[in-house]
């Protein structure tokens, strides 16, 4: 019996913690995102896009920044203030070979452009949602975003795990 259970202790170790893992789902079709944590969904907020569908990149990506009133660095706008589009918060990721300062999730001085095509490529959150977010979310997260307005969260995030076990398996 202990030979078995040192071989399936062995295994765990070795085998991907998918559905352990939480990610990040973003549907651009539908303007939401989600997030996925022991299999269950345990966020879920209207995004806003970019305004053309190119803007906003798809595929899979990983967290690399995260930072508490970011600073804007293309008008020179400090975090914390009003002027400031970022909103309260920015968790980046490295989309298109980035380092997670070009594209994000964030928050916004305009609430009103959630759950539009609004953004210059990133994705909008509402600042209570974003802060909600953050903490959830750690650096290394996967952020999977698809432009697919058939198919549910539920069946995305299938799909992630599916994809997963094939990066494991390869």
């Amino acid at each position: 019996m202990t030979f078995f259970f040192l071989v399936f202790s062995s295994l765990q170790l070795l085998l991907p913690a998918s559905a352990e893992e939480p990610v990040v789902l973003v549907n651009k079709a539908v303007h939401e995102l989600v997030v996925y944590e022991d299999g269950e969904r345990t966020f879920q907020a209207p995004a806003a896009i970019g305004k053309t569908d190119e803007l906003t990149p798809e595929g899979l990506f990983v967290i690399k920044v995260k930072a508490v009133d970011p600073y804007y660095r293309k008008n020179n706008i400090p975090g914390g203030v009003p002027e400031n589009p970022l909103g309260s918060r920015w968790i980046g990721f490295d989309a298109e070979g980035t380092d997670g300062r070009i594209y994000g999730i964030h928050g916004t001085n305009q609430p009103e452009s959630v759950g539009t095509s609004a953004s210059a490529g990133c994705i909008r959150l509402k600042n209570d949602d974003v802060e909600t977010l953050y903490t959830m979310i750690e650096e290394e997260m996967d952020v999977w975003i698809v432009d697919d307005p058939d198919v549910s969260m539920e069946v995305l995030y299938e799909q992630w795990l599916k994809k997963k076990w094939q990066q494991f398996l390869n």
